[in-house]
């Protein structure tokens, strides 16, 4: 192990028994200190006292988690064991976060990308979610999985507001014909000149984003027609559905590489059919097509004609080469070679290497008919004018753009230098955040119960603010660092990574809620908290599954998502009486 990774391990177990050190001293005072009351001339019963210590009833009961972690009956104390369990889970976090990294870089994407690391992500919350309905009696689980579904709506909602909108800001550049143009941010805060551009891909994450929410709804149907008989049955199918999507959205993230080379491939192809035609168009001087609108078969025979060198009724594989090497395929760096093994592909029907006539002839008016399917969108006067081709090269550009934002960076494309070292250390932070989150997720949901019993302030409110930030600070940070390069690849991949977390939170971390629901027999009772998660994933969803560019002053509405969460939570809680 290096120096440094040896001086890193030191002063965090250094970190951890100065934590346990102190907090296992203010455990030990805890029924024993007292507070001098000089400061408001109270006794026993002066407000800092009232403060400082939780009711006496409490008092008696604090049990150290496991046996041996502090605990306290203060409420500052409470206070600051959730500051430090918090730390810990983002330590966590972090740990997961960077060994995925390594092992992606190393495995690359596929079942790696697509199975662990969006489970790794979302590890901390679903141990906090699990924790948090497994405590104690079914009393005291009804009591704290209100902290479980806080942290799941309160992850949800930052990642979708305040992560959003931050990530459109700091990553904003100058927009022109619906297209951010990379590095370049001259118009300052312009509301609708100034934004970010995403791919087609990152909208079809967004789309599944959207369809994740259906196990809410289900879950919510006899809340909906005020049935109680029918609530159990509606959480196991719920969660039936849950483990469904989760298992279709790993399956999706698996092939989704292969999904996007098919793709790219399909373009590639279009690009070949508009430069071919093009090319011949220039040698017939414009006439492929009758008055009718028909493909001229006679006029194609006499191109075939000019390009059969040997006059031997076929065309080789050669002598196609030495006509696409004249052709420009504009917008991609397509090589000769295999642009010519497209037009065999097409062309070649009998398969024997070779281009007759007939073949040459009927491979030429299938393309073209193909590209005639874009003259409405033309506006074009008339077939034979061969106006489409420009609808057809506007639609190949922008399907291509859409698809492929950008050349992967040079640094992104190196390999990875000293493997197995960067393997063993990718297993290590992995096998590390997840132990810190198994061991720390407990106490922290039991500090979170306490503090919310000494202040009066619902643990759905606490969690719903101060765990997310714990879970998902380290994924913020990454995400507005990345975001800030000015790119619409960065771009692209930041949102969505967003919008991959929450949907993992919609049926990861939810399955592992409602599996404890059913299998202790709690009540679900959150249809507020339910009601801000649709707001929020089909607000945000939906505007970003039918478009890739976003002006600032789409943050601003994002941001805002915020406190209207909190306000709409605490309005169907608190005044219409909903939980």
């Amino acid at each position: 192990m290096s120096p440094s990774m040896m001086s890193t391990c030191q002063r965090f177990r250094f970190l951890i028994l100065w934590v346990v050190i102190l907090c296992g001293h203010v455990q030990i005072h805890a029924r024993t200190i007292t507070v001098d009351p000089v400061s408001d001339g109270g006794g026993k019963g002066s407000r800092w006292e009232t403060l400082l210590r939780l009711p006496t009833a409490a008092e008696s009961t604090c049990e150290q988690t496991y046996g041996f972690l502090p605990c306290t009956t203060t409420v500052l104390g409470n206070l600051f064991l959730i500051l430090i369990y918090g730390f810990l889970m983002f330590k966590s976090a972090t740990f997961l976060s960077n060994g995925s990294e390594l092992l992606l870089e190393i495995l690359g994407p596929g079942i790696v990308g697509g199975l662990f690391l969006p489970i790794l992500g979302a590890l901390p919350d679903a141990m906090l979610i699990l924790v948090s309905g497994l405590s104690g009696s079914k009393e005291t689980a009804q009591s704290q999985v209100s902290v479980g579904m806080g942290l799941l709506a309160g992850s949800t909602v930052l990642l979708l507001t305040i992560i959003w909108g931050s990530c459109v800001i700091v990553g904003k550049c100058d927009i022109e014909d619906s297209i951010a143009i990379d590095s370049q941010d001259t118009r300052g805060f312009s509301l609708t000149g100034s934004g970010v551009s995403t791919d087609i891909w990152t909208s079809y994450a967004a789309r599944i984003m959207v369809l994740s929410i259906l196990p809410f709804v289900i879950v919510q149907f006899p809340q909906i027609l005020n049935s109680t008989s029918g609530r159990h049955l509606a959480v196991l199918i719920a969660l039936i559905v849950s483990i469904a999507l989760l298992v279709s959205y790993c399956l999706y993230q698996i092939f989704q590489p292969w999904i996007q080379k098919r793709k790219l491939e399909y373009i590639k192809h279009k690009h070949v059919i508009l430069g071919f035609l093009r090319h011949l168009k220039k040698r017939a001087l414009g006439r492929l097509l009758k008055e009718n609108g028909e493909p001229d078969r006679e006029v194609i025979e006499k191109l075939f004609a000019t390009m059969d060198e040997n006059q031997d009724g076929n065309l080789t594989y050669s002598e196609l080469r030495a006509l696409v090497i004249g052709i420009q395929f504009e917008e991609i760096d397509l090589d000769h070679d295999d642009a010519v093994k497209r037009i065999m592909r097409d062309f070649d029907t009998s398969r024997n290497q070779l281009v007759d006539r007939q073949e040459f002839v009927d491979g030429v008016c299938k393309w073209l008919q193909r590209a005639q399917r874009s003259r409405v969108a033309s506006g074009d006067a008339g077939p034979h004018t061969m106006k489409f081709l420009s609808a057809f090269h506007t639609e190949t550009k922008r399907e291509h753009d859409l698809l492929d934002v950008g050349i992967q960076s040079n640094e992104d494309a190196e390999g990875v230098e000293n493997a197995k070292w960067t393997s063993i250390k990718a297993v290590l932070f992995l096998i590390l955040g997840a132990i810190i989150a198994a061991a720390f997720a407990d106490p922290l949901v039991d500090a979170v119960d306490n503090f919310s019993d000494a202040t009066s302030i619902p643990a759905f409110f606490i969690s719903f603010i101060a765990l997310p930030l714990a879970t998902n600070s380290s994924e913020a940070v990454s995400a507005i660092i990345f975001a800030s390069r000015d790119k619409r690849q960065t771009a692209s991949l930041t949102f969505s990574e967003i919008y991959g977390a929450v949907t993992m939170n919609n049926v990861l971390c939810l399955s592992v809620f409602l599996a404890l629901v059913y299998l202790r027999g709690l009540t679900w009772d959150f249809s507020s908290e339910v009601l801000v998660i649709l707001v929020v994933c089909i607000a945000v969803g939906v505007f970003a599954s039918f478009r890739t560019v976003f002006p600032l002053w789409t943050s601003i509405l994002a941001i805002l998502l915020y406190p209207f969460s909190l306000a709409l939570v605490y309005v169907l809680d608190y005044v219409f009486g909903w939980s």
